[in-house]
């Protein structure tokens, strides 16, 4: 079960609220435990199982860290063998290696522990913070479980630190007004999935499966195009729908993407994009070397390794890595000769230049397919344009030019500089009706297969 299926947005979701609501505020964590529990169960037993004991190790590795804390040196053993078993989980089941574990388990077709990306970095990171000392291990278990297992930032983060985390709970504020901006926010997440993400994934497999050696020009940008707006509306539309639910339940979760496609400089896409996750690389990877270097190359160069561990991290490939490599050292270059402000317009178009190529490599399946990809793109095939890409360019301009608006801040912007009251009235009114008339829609798509779960990438 994932949020965009028809199951949960009428079945799951407004059950857990009304059972959130009906249940003493002193049990209300338990509650949202149990329901996450249910949650869990509901995508596989097998993931159940996985996430039960993956919280049952950590609780236990934290504790005994804490206990030996005062003596470095024996508090180091269980901090090791925690990372290892942590990012031996993240490697084994976003690599070959898990259809390995998957025949030995016998587990059904189709298993995957969703959202490991996220939580095995999570806690390698609460691992490291009560060993330094930043934090103290949690006592309370429904809090340290709902740390991993809370379904709403199961799927797609938003990647915390458990300090943030707790003071997320500690701020729980249920309102009635908070359920209808929750409502809103996940809606338009869903929207994002449903309406967008879907229908952009069609164009980008239609150019996929041409011969990368006769596409057209235009074909290739109209692809790739479609693929970087597909994933950013994809995860960023997992994201809201996540938010959403939180926000239903009173916890107001960090926004993971701040429309990082029309960023005026690579520094602000590298910035907005995933933003928790580059915290998380900043806080435990980058800046403990910055530490230890005293020259400003070097310390590039850890950006860059940073960023390259990033790609990794997205896909577990050369191809990903390669991504991760070319925007750190993009932002590298960007910092070292634009000194000079830049016209907003300028900025987006060659940040926007450089996202679309870098990102060929995250859509092709090999380093060798990527740069065939590429040269294709300039021309390389010796055709422009054909009929290939009229036919798709027909399909699909209305659609694309949507996405690239709603990619932007364009009406945010307008909610914020509308200083009139009856103006932001009429806004608001046109808004409730738009988001009433996106369910609607997403439910009539959802209605043939129940579920909308293609995933470009599995986090």
């Amino acid at each position: 079960m994932v949020y965009s299926s028809l199951l949960f947005i009428y079945g799951f979701l407004p059950v857990s609220i009304l059972l959130f609501y009906i249940t003493p505020k002193k049990l209300r964590e338990l509650t949202l435990l149990f329901l996450s529990i249910i949650f869990c169960g509901m995508i596989s037993l097998y993931f159940l199982i996985f996430m039960l004991a993956f919280t049952a190790l950590n609780y236990g590795f934290s504790h005994l860290i804490s206990r030996l804390r005062k003596n470095e040196k024996a508090a180091a053993i269980p901090l090791t063998v925690g990372i290892i078993i942590d990012l031996a989980s993240l490697i084994i089941f976003r690599t070959d290696y898990f259809t390995r574990l998957h025949d030995f388990m016998r587990a059904p077709e189709g298993f995957f522990p969703v959202g490991i990306s996220f939580f095995s970095l999570a806690a390698v990171g609460t691992l490291i913070d009560i060993y330094k000392g930043r934090i103290k291990a949690e006592k309370n278990i429904v809090r340290f479980s709902l740390y991993f297992m809370f379904f709403p930032r199961l799927i797609m983060g938003p990647l915390l630190r458990y300090g943030v985390f707790r003071r997320i709970l500690d701020n729980r504020r249920e309102t009635p007004a908070n359920i209808g901006i929750g409502m809103t926010l996940f809606v338009k997440g869903l929207a994002k999935k449903v309406i967008v993400a879907d229908d952009l994934y069609i164009l980008y497999t239609a150019v996929q499966s041409q011969n990368v050696k006769e596409i057209s020009a235009v074909t290739a940008w109209l692809g790739i195009i479609g693929f970087v707006l597909c994933l950013y509306f994809n995860l960023s539309g997992f994201a809201d729908m996540g938010m959403g639910v939180a926000y239903c339940f009173g916890y107001r979760m960090p926004q993971s993407f701040n429309y990082p496609l029309v960023s005026t400089k690579i520094k602000y896409f590298a910035a907005r994009w995933q933003s928790q996750v580059i915290q998380w690389l900043r806080r435990y990877v980058t800046k403990p070397l910055y530490g230890v270097c005293r020259h400003r190359w070097i310390k590039e160069l850890v950006f860059v390794f940073g960023w390259t561990l990033f790609g990794i991290w997205y896909t577990f490939s050369a191809n990903g890595a390669l991504w991760g490599l070319l925007i750190g050292t993009a932002v590298v270059i960007e910092s070292r000769i634009t000194k000079r402000k830049i016209m907003d317009i300028t900025g987006i178009i060659y940040t926007a230049f450089v996202i679309i190529i870098c990102f060929v490599f995250i859509a092709g399946s090999s380093p060798a397919y990527s740069g065939r990809y590429l040269l294709a793109m300039l021309c390389g095939n010796g055709v422009i344009a054909d009929s290939q890409a009229f036919y798709l360019l027909k399909s699909y301009i209305v659609l694309l030019l949507a996405a690239i608006y709603a990619a932007s801040d364009l009406f945010r912007n307008l909610m914020t500089r509308s200083g009139k009251k009856k103006v932001k009235t009429v806004i608001t009114a046109v808004s409730t009706l738009v988001v009433l008339a996106a369910l609607i829609i997403c439910t009539a798509l959802l209605s043939y297969s129940g579920s909308s779960e293609m995933l470009i990438m599995k986090l």
